[in-house]
Order: structure tokens, then C-alpha cells, then sequence
């Protein structure tokens, strides 16, 4: 299986801390790197990160060999970015992309394995999400068979949500895996 890794992180909050590609952990790392080196490691062949927000200081922040791109209407909130991180990813040979979003810092590479093992049968027909503790979380695998229509269905700060809860979407379990809170500040 050909699998993308898409980071999301294009946003900046209204809060204060500026924009999510230019952050770091108390330690000193870039959630970039986190966020790409959870996706190589779990087996994704290329990373694309999805800037917006500080574009211009986030490339200096991306990991080397990870693909940047800009949305550069992500002020059009979240769905702007993924439809260029889709569009992007859909100039590779890739069946199927695992996405996450770079602010989610203690993101690892082992719930991303985990969820990439539910692409056996059919990857390109896929959807998977991590779920931590219940709740609906990243990274989230989509088959290349549903780009198109997630792009076109997106919109705002929706992300793929809304395209999941219709769509049948394997749940797994990443409860004892770490990596499931979202920084929203």
C-alpha cells in the first residue's frame, strides 16, 4: 500500500500563541516535526505539510524531505487546506492518504500504524479514523477513492468530519496509544 502522509497546518487561533505551524513543545521541537516524523515512521512513503498561516518562517521549520505547500486562502478555515493537501497528494501514485493535524503534539507513530492496518482489503476505498477514549480523533486514513468528494464537500473550519459520520468509517481504538489531544489555543 502507497500511503501519503498530509499535515495539516496551515491555522493560527485567535488565542494567543500565533500560528499552529510555528509552534513548539516546552522541550524545544517543532510540532512539525512531531507530526511528520509520527507519519514516516508509521510507514508513510512522503509527508505534505499544508502551511498557511506564517508560511514564510514555518519552511524553515519543515522537516527535510517533506513536501511544503500553502493554502494560501486558509483563512477560509480548515477545509482550505485539505483540499490543497488532496490535491497535492493526488499528483503522487498514492492509494490513500493519513492525515493529521499539527496541533495535535503528542501525536505517535504507533496510533498512526494502527490505523493504517485498517487498509487491508482495499485502500484506495478506505476511511479510518483513531479514537481515543470514544471520541473521534487523528491521524484519519482516506482512500483516493473518496478525494474528490471530500474536497468538494468541505467547507470552513468543518474538516473531514462531517464526510466521515456519513460515511462507512472504521473506528479504531487508540485509547492506550497516546497522541489524541488537540491543542486549540
Amino acid at each position: 500500500m502507497d500511503v501519503t502522509g498530509l499535515v495539516l497546518a496551515a491555522g493560527e487561533p485567535v488565542g494567543a500563541g500565533g500560528p499552529y505551524a510555528l509552534r513548539r513543545t516546552d522541550d524545544g521541537t517543532p510540532w512539525l516535526d512531531i507530526a511528520c516524523t509520527a507519519l514516516r515512521d508509521a510507514g508513510c512513503r512522503e509527508v505534505i505539510v499544508v502551511l498557511g498561516a506564517g508560511a514564510d518562517a514555518a519552511m524553515a521549520l519543515v522537516p527535510r524531505g517533506a513536501l511544503p505547500v500553502v493554502a494560501t486562502d486558509w483563512r477560509g478555515g480548515q477545509a482550505a487546506a485539505l483540499r490543497v493537501g488532496l490535491a497535492a497528494a493526488a499528483t503522487s501514485s498514492a492509494d490513500a492518504v493519513l492525515l493529521t493535524l499539527v496541533n495535535v503534539p503528542e501525536q505517535t507513530a504507533t496510533a498512526c500504524r494502527q490505523v493504517l492496518g485498517a487498509a487491508v482489503d482495499d485502500p484506495r476505498g478506505t476511511l479510518a479514523r483513531a479514537h481515543y477514549d470514544g471520541k473521534a480523533g487523528h491521524p484519519v486514513l482516506a482512500g483516493r477513492d473518496h478525494w474528490g468528494d471530500i474536497a468538494a464537500t468541505v467547507v470552513g473550519d468543518m474538516g473531514i468530519g462531517d464526510y466521515l459520520e456519513t460515511h462507512l468509517t472504521a473506528d479504531v481504538d487508540c485509547t492506550d496509544l497516546g497522541g489524541g489531544k488537540v491543542v486549540e489555543e
